[in-house]
């Protein structure tokens, strides 16, 4: 492989890509690489997975279905996480009729 090539290849790719992060979308490859796993990166990592063919930028489609993906997990998990914190006290009924009782005697005086 000539190395002078293959950086050339990398700057003229980053050269054209205008975004600072992207959403690129993988080929297969023969080492195993799976197709279509779309994924965010910087420009020149973008630019790097473009020159070894390895991805492609992905469409207008692809990045808005990417994007609303990844922010439905981000609320989903905030949401379990609000869950998970949530504090739960447990008071036998007894406890729970006498502080009750005191209540209204509290309330009478």
């Amino acid at each position: 492989m000539d190395l002078r090539s293959y950086y050339k290849k990398v700057r003229d790719e980053e050269a054209m890509l205008k975004a600072e992060h992207l959403v690129v979308v993988s080929l297969e490859t023969s080492e195993g690489g799976k197709a279509g796993v779309s994924t965010e990166v910087p420009r020149a990592i973008a630019a790097r997975l473009i020159a070894e063919t390895r991805a492609r930028v992905a469409t207008d489609a692809e990045a808005s279905e990417f994007h609303n993906i990844r922010q439905a997990a981000k609320r989903q998990h905030e949401l379990d996480e609000t869950a998970r914190r949530v504090q739960v006290v447990v008071i036998p009924a007894q406890d729970l009729q006498k502080a009750h009782g005191l209540q209204k005697l509290n309330e009478r005086s």
